[in-house]
């Protein structure tokens, strides 16, 4: 059964003009941080391993699911959006200290 996790920050690229999604992140159950980058996130939901959602203010929750753009390259977005991941990027940006402009490190923690 996978598990359920709330994104709750997002770390972006740094693209000017093009903010894409990096790697999402999130609190574990013990209350430590989690991160994943946006590849491991789409593996994870392909083979059934984590689900993953984003909460609005209100408590309306919305899934997280895997879109594939016209080049076939696939992102995360949540079920409402129609083309491209608009709810995750209202999302904070993550200021865990793991986070830095150069990281390619980003392991989950769960």
């Amino acid at each position: 059964m996978a598990r359920h996790l709330r994104i709750r920050n997002i770390v972006t690229t740094d693209r000017p003009g093009h903010e894409l999604i990096h790697a999402i992140c999130g609190l574990n159950p013990d209350g430590t941080h989690w991160t994943l980058t946006q590849g491991q996130a789409i593996s994870q939901i392909e083979a059934r391993i984590s689900e993953f959602y984003i909460e609005r203010p209100g408590g309306q929750r919305f899934d997280v699911v895997v879109a594939m753009d016209l080049r076939a390259n696939k992102y995360l977005k949540t079920l409402p959006d129609r083309d491209q991941s608009n709810e995750l990027l209202f999302l904070p940006i993550c200021l865990h200290f793991a986070h830095t402009q150069n990281s390619r490190s980003l392991k989950a923690r769960a």
